[in-house]
């Protein structure tokens, strides 16, 4: 899926805006140490918004997954998500 990615964590209370899958993966290990909780939530662009008239009314975002790095080897699975997708040619 081509579009941003949104990343919402320590309860909802911090947000990120993020251009693909790679900086995501990226940024919540990144991230992880420092925040209050271990999960993140991630979420896609969706199509967007439309009014009652037919007309745009604005991005929308779709759960795609939940990252909670408590679990056992959800780190790792991240590490080796991220070493895949540098492999893949552009």
């Amino acid at each position: 899926m081509t579009g941003q990615w949104q990343v919402r964590f320590d309860g909802g209370h911090q947000q990120r805006y993020l251009a693909d899958r790679a900086a995501v993966l990226r940024y919540v290990l990144a991230v992880a140490a420092h925040a209050a909780s271990s999960r993140f939530e991630v979420y896609a662009e969706a199509e967007p918004v439309l009014l009652a008239d037919g007309s745009p009314g604005g991005r929308q975002f779709s759960l795609a997954e939940v990252i909670d790095l408590a679990r056992p080897g959800e780190a790792g699975r991240l590490h080796a998500e991220l070493a895949a997708l540098r492999e893949r040619p552009a």
